[in-house]
């Protein structure tokens, strides 16, 4: 093959350099201009490979010359030369942000992430055994596994019959629990003892319990990383009882046990089931004492409880 420094002197040798050309070169237009590439083939593979394109090689000055020239265009301003570069490559930042997904306006609840199974955790208590609620109590202990620790008088663990048929389990220890460690004894607890007792129960008959054994200061909601500190403990009295039937007690036991954010306002009245458990979540009584006109509704909730069980609808209470 001739080289630059040897260019050819005659039509003939000019035609048999650019068919050997041909045979192991590309032509492609490229940047506004005609460039010579490496073979083809070869191009392709490095491609697929994922390497970096192989810089042009710009076209050699003998092979220019001999090109017959077209007829001449209009004149034009001639661009300005530039030296054949490599594609550059895309920066990171003109690729899209993925969309992230807004919170629902009607979740109400954080619902902390499932807690592993609690029996392992007991000891004496083998993984998949029922254990007894002495047992839960003792590995409670005296908890300081969150900040409600700092402000408590008592830990409120729970009350009742350990094989009841029937669970009522609320949100959170109020003042009169914290003084007296004993569930629902306040305001809120008398009106949950009267709807227990119009549905034929009485409270040495089913068991009571809540979210979080200690009480939030000032009342407030209990916030996501204490129900995640007491939540093994809920469902660790629930294996220990294994009742019948659970009442969720107002939003966020309904949301706790069902992993559901749904409000209660739409949740309650529909059965539901908690780990093979039939589940009713109801309004907390300490809603219905704000709210009396509800009441109608949350003893709708309980005369469904009862049908379950059999029992005839007594009076309201």
């Amino acid at each position: 093959m001739a080289t630059v420094s040897e260019a050819p002197e005659t039509s003939q040798e000019l035609s048999e350099v650019l068919e050997d050309l041909r045979r192991h070169l590309l032509w492609q237009e490229e940047d506004g201009g005609r460039v010579l590439q490496v073979d083809a083939r070869l191009a392709a593979e490095l491609r697929g490979a994922g390497l970096p394109r192989p810089q042009a090689l710009a076209r050699p000055p003998a092979a220019k010359a001999a090109q017959p020239s077209p007829p001449v265009p209009a004149p034009q301003p001639a661009p300005a030369p530039r030296a054949p570069s490599p594609e550059p490559e895309r920066p990171m930042a003109a690729r899209p942000a993925m969309p992230r997904a807004a919170p629902s306006p009607e979740t109400l609840l954080e619902v902390p992430p499932q807690s592993r199974p609690f029996a392992g955790a007991l000891p004496g208590v083998v993984e998949g055994e029922r254990p007894t609620l002495d047992q839960i109590r003792r590995e409670l202990g005296d908890c300081r596994r969150c900040k409600l620790c700092s402000g408590r008088k008592n830990i409120v663990f729970g009350s009742g019959n350990p094989r009841a048929e029937l669970v009522f389990v609320g949100e959170g220890p109020g003042a009169d629990e914290d003084v007296q460690g004993v569930p629902f004894v306040g305001a809120a607890g008398q009106l949950l003892t009267k709807m227990i007792e119009a549905m034929g129960y009485n409270r040495d008959l089913v068991y009571i319990c809540n979210v979080v054994k200690c009480r939030p200061p000032g009342n407030r909601n209990p916030e996501p990383d204490e129900v995640t500190a007491c939540e093994p403990f809920l469902r660790a009295q629930l294996q220990a009882v294994r009742p019948k039937a659970i009442v969720a007690l107002g939003k966020f036991a309904a949301q706790t046990l069902l992993r559901d954010t749904t409000p209660i306002t739409r949740m309650r009245g529909q059965w539901r089931e908690y780990e093979g458990i039939k589940l009713m979540p109801t309004f907390h009584p300490a809603y219905l004492l704000r709210q009396p006109a509800e009441k109608k509704k949350a003893w709708e909730d309980l005369q469904q409880v009862m049908k379950f069980f059999g029992k005839q609808p007594g009076q309201r209470g």
